[in-house]
C-alpha cells in the first residue's frame, strides 16, 4: 500500500501566491507629465474592478516615454504630443511597426497667472512675444508696471514642444526657467506675483488661468468642457497612448475600457477633456 504524502499547508499557500502572481497581467505606462494624473486614476479604477490586472504608471515627459517605448522598457507610452517622424523611424528599424497611435483625451493648455495678476486674457501673437522675450512688462498686456517672469517645462516634455511649436513658433528667450513638471509650475507661479507659466488644465489648483484667444479680434475662452469641445480654446490638443503593436488581452480590454464612456467619464472628473 502507498503512503500518502502530506504536504504541509505553508507550502500550498506559498503555490497559490506564486500561481495568482502568475495568473496577473502587468502592464506597463510611462511617459506624460501632464497624463500622469489621469493615467494614475485610469489604473487603479481599473485594477479594483480587474483584480487579475497590475497597472503600473510613471511619468518622466512624453520624450522619455516614447524612448521607452522604442527600448521595450514599457507597453504603453503616455504623450501630449504626436511622436516626430525620427522616433517612428527608429521604432519601424527595432520592430518592423510604425506603432498604434491612439487618442485617448483632450487637453486645453492652460496660461498660469498669479492670483493677484490683474491682467484677463492674452492673445496667441502676445504670449509668443512673451516667450520669445519680445514683450518683457505687464503693462504692455494690460497688466501693472512689472517685469514678467517665464516658467516653462524641460525640453523633454510634450508640452514643451507643443507650446513651442504652436503657440511660441520661434526660439524660448533664455529667461525661462525650465521646471520638471506641471506642478513645479504652477507652484513657482503661485509663489511669484509677476509670474506665467503654461501646462495641462487638470493642473491649475490655486493660480489664475487667463483667457486665451486667436488674436485682437477674437473671443477669448477659459479651458473648459464647452470650449474645448467647440473647438473654441485655441490651444487645445490631443493626449495620446502609443503602442509597438495592436493591443490583445488584457491590454485590449484596459484600453477598450478607457475609450469607453466610464473610462472617458474618469477623464472629464480629473479635469481632462473627452478625446470625442
Amino acid at each position: 500500500m502507498k503512503s500518502i504524502k502530506i504536504i504541509p499547508v505553508m507550502l500550498i499557500i506559498a503555490l497559490m501566491a506564486v500561481a495568482k502572481g502568475f495568473s496577473q497581467a502587468k502592464i506597463t505606462v510611462k511617459g506624460s507629465d501632464t497624463m500622469v494624473i489621469l493615467a494614475q486614476k485610469w489604473a487603479e479604477l481599473y485594477m479594483k474592478n480587474n483584480p487579475s490586472a497590475m497597472i503600473q504608471v510613471t511619468g518622466g515627459g512624453s520624450g522619455v516615454g516614447i524612448t521607452s517605448l522604442i527600448n521595450g522598457t514599457t507597453d504603453i507610452c503616455n504623450s501630449s504630443r504626436p511622436m516626430k517622424q525620427t522616433e517612428l523611424e527608429k521604432l519601424k528599424e527595432r520592430y518592423n511597426t510604425l506603432g498604434v497611435q491612439i487618442p485617448c483625451a483632450k487637453d486645453g493648455i492652460t496660461i498660469f497667472l498669479n492670483e493677484a495678476n490683474k491682467v484677463e486674457e492674452v492673445t496667441i501673437k502676445q504670449l509668443s512675444d512673451i516667450y520669445t522675450g519680445k514683450i518683457r512688462n505687464w503693462k504692455e498686456v494690460g497688466g501693472n508696471d512689472a517685469g514678467i517672469r517665464l516658467y516653462g517645462r524641460e525640453n523633454s516634455s510634450g508640452t514643451y514642444t507643443y507650446f513651442h511649436d504652436e503657440v511660441v513658433k520661434a526660439d524660448y528667450v533664455t529667461s525661462v526657467q525650465s521646471l520638471p513638471g506641471t506642478a513645479a509650475v504652477v507652484n513657482a507661479v503661485k509663489k511669484d506675483v509677476n509670474g506665467i507659466g503654461y501646462g495641462g488644465a487638470a493642473y491649475a489648483v490655486g493660480v489664475k488661468q487667463a483667457k486665451v484667444k486667436k488674436d485682437s479680434d477674437s473671443k477669448a475662452f477659459l479651458p473648459t468642457a464647452e470650449s474645448i469641445g467647440k473647438g473654441e480654446y485655441p490651444i487645445t490638443r490631443f493626449l495620446y497612448m502609443y503602442l509597438r503593436s495592436r493591443p490583445a488581452g488584457e491590454m485590449k480590454k484596459y484600453i477598450d475600457w478607457i475609450l469607453s464612456p466610464e473610462g472617458q467619464m474618469v477623464a472629464v472628473e480629473a479635469g481632462y477633456f473627452p478625446f470625442k
